[in-house]
């Protein structure tokens, strides 16, 4: 099926896929070269109005720039956002740039090494501690450097969240300090020399269903509550994670936002105001805000049939778009939406046929859209794949068999 909705989120004109209002000939003619991937800067501005008017006032929204790293994305996004989350000292250096102040910059996730500690602290930014050598390497760090570091207290929740992509809390995880032994590191660091503003808890990722969502930050804001009176002072920041999904593939259906942000607002207004009355509520999002606003464009080279199976063979391929290949740690691999994008026309779109779009890697891994219904395709059609805005070019093994990597722009 062609994915109509997809199409018309974008755009048409003359039988073409339009990206930022601009037909996607002259956008490729402008880049200048294929594979290529395009983010739509217009519905970046529409997913973040949406999030805006949806989500309490009092709650930040921090953009997790591990899912798109781009410094045109960065920069563009951060004077929506109230705050960027960075997950190495390159990001750092990236977020760093933008208007986003320093001290609404958080460094998340495990392994963060001495000298980006020592970075992270010279430049005054929020740091998520998640372990105990973490925090003896802040406190460290900020001795030497004559500063007393912000930190926030990553906390693995003692509960999984069903329904995510990714688990990244309950049970065994490299991420964050077991909730079972936060009062005890709080304790033995309460005279360290470190300020601990708050917690961050992140239970999960891509996660469709609102009311399990839902039920994940009222379980966090439970679970952070019996440890606000560890701290001497009160708790200022209140990371609850994010989490929210995206849909890819046929069968999924999109996140209910209305109902996260209905419950959102009971939550603030009631069990955070009465037990975190000083916390700025943070949700951290990534793939939300930025994935359905990009492409992968890719250009045909081939078309080949082999026994009775047509092949549609393109520049570019799972060393770009490594998720849409089914690659990306998917137990079942399913298609992404993709569309001829030079031949959308009514026209084109009645004589459409089975075919499978493979890319030009020496591997039997590189397909990405198995057995799709598409416009007959020639050599020299683009193909776009959409939902390719987040954890695509940065999540992809890109020095696989020695290909060029691809460009990107900002539409």
């Amino acid at each position: 099926m062609m994915p109509l909705e997809h199409v018309a989120a974008f755009g048409t004109v003359d039988g073409q896929l339009r990206v930022g209002g601009m037909p996607l000939d002259r956008l490729a003619a402008r880049v200048g070269t294929t594979p290529f991937f395009a983010y739509d800067r217009g519905l970046l501005d529409a997913r973040l109005t949406l999030l805006r008017a949806t989500l309490p006032p009092t709650v930040q929204l921090s953009y997790a720039m591990k899912a798109n790293p781009m410094p045109a994305v960065v920069q563009h996004v951060a004077r929506l956002v109230d705050r960027l989350d960075v997950a190495s000292g390159l990001e750092l250096r990236t977020a760093l740039d933008t208007v986003v102040k320093p001290g609404r910059i958080s460094f998340a996730g495990p392994g963060k090494t001495e000298a980006e500690v020592r970075q992270a602290v010279a430049a005054g930014v929020l740091i998520e501690v998640e372990s105990r050598t973490e925090m003896i390497r802040v406190i460290a760090a900020g001795d030497e450097l004559g500063l007393i570091p912000a930190v926030a207290l990553r906390v693995n929740p003692d509960f999984a969240v069903k329904g995510s992509g990714m688990r990244m809390g309950g049970g065994p995880q490299q991420f964050g300090v077991d909730s079972e032994i936060v009062g005890d590191l709080l304790s033995e660091f309460s005279t360290s020399g470190v300020d601990v503003i708050g917690f961050h808890v992140f239970a999960g990722s891509q996660n469709l269903h609102a009311e399990v969502i839902a039920a994940a930050q009222r379980s966090t804001v439970e679970l952070l509550a019996g440890f606000a009176d560890a701290l001497p002072q009160p708790v200022r920041y209140l990371n609850l994670g994010g989490g929210f999904g995206i849909p890819y593939v046929e069968r999924d259906r999109p996140l209910d936002l209305n109902v996260v942000g209905e419950a959102l607002t009971a939550l603030v207004d009631g069990s955070i105001a009465e037990r975190f009355p000083e916390a700025v509520p943070v949700i951290e999002l990534g793939r939300y805000i930025v994935g359905e606003c990009g492409v992968y464009v890719t250009r045909v080279v081939d078309v080949k049939w082999s026994r009775g199976r047509k092949y549609v063979v393109v520049d570019g391929g799972m060393h770009h778009q490594l998720a849409a290949s089914g690659n990306f740690g998917q137990a079942i691999r399913r298609n992404y939406p993709l569309v001829v994008a030079d031949r959308l026309d009514t026209d084109s779109l009645a004589g459409a046929e089975k075919a499978t779009v493979v890319g030009c890697l020496c591997t039997p891994l590189d397909m990405l859209g198995n057995d799709v219904t598409i416009p007959e395709a020639r050599i020299g059609d683009m193909i776009a794949i959409f939902q390719a805005g987040a954890y695509g070019l940065t999540a992809s093994p890109t020095a696989f068999l020695g290909h060029p990597a691809p460009a990107e722009i900002l539409a």
